[in-house]
């Protein structure tokens, strides 16, 4: 609970707070327990790194996919004193030559005396300093190290004027994406400051901010900045090895540019440029699969997280270590190359989006069976990248040892997945019919939380490629063949069920054309009546027509379609509400077998009889038996109470008329 509370702390420190200084206020929270003005850091193991941690960060205990140790240091602006706990005294304040030795930036200082700029930063005025720290420069290239050292007067000063602004500038007024004038000839600084406390300077990352000096202020950051000249487009046309790589990128904004190399397009699969050469569509997906509408510096980045790019899907950035991956694969060959409206990363792989690929690239790991059988069956001659179609896949756990003993079978189930059309998930509607290579149609279902085919449900993943669709099923698809008559008969346990129909002269409701939904019960659900019962309820026709409708709902709701953890309600066939359980009870009935679909509706199998629980029965004969029959509620006694009878628009509302209807229809046309 304690440490909740301080991610709270954290989230709502005060309104004038940026995230860098609510993250450190966090840090001290979380390091409270070791005397005062102390603060928590998180180490990457095996590196020198250090942050400030996320809640996130601090409970899963890494960063960056690597175990972070826990540290404890002064912090900003705190010291330490002899025998005394925690950092209780107030850092010195002198002016901005003399901050450089508190924060020990020992390196910076030096350069400072050797390029006669000390008597500049220790005179009047407000300066903002981004102080690299020592081990920044010893990791600047040493041959850039050089060349500064050996021209103190020009390139050292130049340099260190860059890292300096003449107005103080604390995190809180580093908005993010601002840019700001350095000393060094008005060139630009690009600030981003992200939500997870990370300030970065030209991408480099400030690991010790807000130290004040009498003149100004010093952050430490770690890596030695240069100035930035050009856009994004402008690096590109001056490089040949990204040649290959076509983008127009002059525009003002904050954009990231993951750009291969020429020699990560020779890794491409021969002809796959030549084949959308002229596809201008999948060439622009192409490019703009690579670019981000933020700039994401590489010091940012403590934990994968999901990006949208220009083109509309999304990619995965995270980081291994020292370096960045890009969809949990390590491709960046040199980050951070930071530009005028933008930063770009190299990486040694060309990243493909799902619209630039044929759909059978599309199939997933978890379908690769389904992938396998439909190659190895020839299903896949006619469908290439000239080809529209739609692959309804489904995972490797639907194979199962039934389906894989025939092969005339399997290959018939296959053809069932795919359609001759490319119909994505957008372009689905209730009621619409879908074409099988095969021929045979699929019906389409629509639902609150799903979108079926036949019985088996879209699962997430949906895709679209270059030329048709994917769709990921929640199992095999069996196109109906059979009525929900030729359904029951067939299966020989609903044989009370089908003669109380044929009695109440709605037997043609399960023969003829519709879309319902049965709750048919089986003959156990009547294994309590005598003969004598089920006499007495033929004897009542409103009565029967009245049960047996109430199992009935106009259009197909299958188990998929339902929402889980709630009731469903659905309106049997006089408008009176069923209560479908968590697609296992219906009316608190259990429903042993779901999802027998057929050519005019689906059946689920019920063990009870259902009966609507605020109908009323008028005659104690009749409720006996109900009684008998309906165990699973108490039916009410309403003395004299007669049920309506069912009028003839009722049945032709829905294009039937049963048996008994017909005979009565036929008998006024003779007497007449």
């Amino acid at each position: 609970v304690k440490l909740l509370t301080a991610c709270r702390v954290f989230l709502f420190f005060g309104v004038d707070s940026s995230a860098y200084d609510k993250i450190v206020t966090h840090s001290r929270i979380r390091a409270r327990n070791e005397g005062p003005n102390v603060c928590a850091l998180q180490q990457v193991e095996g590196t020198k790194k250090k942050y400030f941690s996320t809640c996130r960060n601090w409970y899963r205990k890494s960063i960056c996919g690597k175990k972070a140790l826990v540290l404890y240091e002064c912090c900003p602006g705190y010291m330490k004193l002899d025998g005394m706990r925690g950092c209780p005294a107030v850092a010195p304040i002198g002016n901005v030559y003399n901050t450089l030795e508190i924060v020990r930036a020992m390196t910076t200082k030096s350069y400072y005396d050797e390029s006669n700029l000390r008597e500049q930063i220790e005179g009047p005025g407000a300066f903002t300093v981004f102080a690299p720290s020592d081990d920044a420069w010893e990791e600047l290239d040493p041959a850039v190290r050089a060349a500064l050292k050996s021209n103190v007067n020009i390139e050292l000063k130049n340099a260190l004027h860059y890292h300096m602004v003449n107005h103080r500038l604390l995190t809180k007024d580093m908005k993010n994406g601002i840019n700001v004038t350095s000393m060094y000839n008005n060139q630009g600084i690009y600030i981003n400051h992200y939500t997870n406390g990370v300030v970065t300077v030209n991408c480099a990352r400030i690991i010790h901010g807000n130290q004040i000096a009498t003149n100004g202020v010093v952050h430490v950051i770690d890596r030695v900045i240069t100035s930035v000249a050009g856009t994004i487009n402008e690096y590109l046309n001056n490089d040949e090895d990204y040649s290959s790589f076509l983008v127009k990128l002059n525009l003002p904004g904050h954009f990231t540019l993951f750009l291969p190399t020429n020699a990560a397009f020779e890794k491409l699969t021969p002809g796959f440029m030549e084949s959308i050469f002229e596809n201008e569509p999948v060439i622009k997906a192409l490019v703009t699969y690579h670019l981000l509408n933020s700039v994401q510096c590489a010091e940012a980045i403590m934990a994968g997280s999901v990006y949208e790019t220009k083109e509309g899907s999304t990619i995965e950035i995270g980081c291994d270590g020292e370096s960045l991956t890009v969809n949990g694969i390590k491709m960046v060959l040199k980050k951070d190359i930071v530009t005028s409206n933008g930063v770009i990363h190299i990486i040694d792989q060309v990243l493909i989006p799902d619209s630039a690929k044929e759909v059978r690239e599309l199939i997933g790991t978890s379908q690769s069976m389904f992938g396998d059988l439909v190659s190895e069956m020839g299903l896949t001659t006619n469908l290439d990248l000239n080809t529209e179609y739609t692959v309804l896949a489904t995972k490797d756990n639907a194979f199962t040892d039934e389906v894989m003993a025939d092969d005339t079978y399997l290959r018939l189930i296959l053809e069932n997945h795919l359609l001759k059309l490319k119909v994505p998930l957008s372009g689905l509607y209730n009621g619409q019919q879908l074409e099988t290579v095969s021929g045979k149609l699929l019906r389409v279902f629509i639902y609150r939380t799903a979108v079926c085919i036949e019985s088996a449900c879209v699962l997430q993943g949906s895709k679209t490629g270059i030329n048709g669709a994917l769709h990921v099923m929640s199992s095999l698809i069996k196109p109906a063949d059979k009525t929900i008559f030729e359904l029951l008969e067939a299966d020989g346990k609903f044989k009370t069920f089908l003669s109380l129909m044929e009695t109440a002269g709605l037997l043609d409701m399960l023969k003829g054309k519709g879309s319902y939904t049965i709750f048919a019960p089986s003959d156990e659900a009547f294994k309590d009546l005598s003969k004598d019962d089920l006499d007495l309820l033929r004897s009542d026709l409103n009565a029967l027509r009245t049960i047996l409708l109430y199992h009935f709902s106009d259009g197909i709701f299958i188990n998929g379609g339902l929402e889980r953890r709630v009731t469903n309600l659905l309106r049997s066939m006089q408008g009176i509400n069923l209560y479908e359980n968590n697609s296992i009870y219906v009316n608190s009935v259990e429903v042993p077998n779901s999802d027998l679909m057929a050519t005019n509706g689906v059946i689920h199998v019920v063990k009870n009889v259902l009966y609507p629980k605020n109908l009323p029965v008028g005659r104690q004969d009749l409720l006996l038996v109900l009684q008998r029959l309906i165990k699973y509620l108490e039916i009410k006694f309403l003395s004299g109470y007669t049920y309506a009878e069912i009028p003839l628009s009722f049945f032709s509302k829905f294009n039937f008329l049963p048996l008994m209807v017909k005979e009565k229809l036929k008998k006024k046309k003779c007497s007449n």
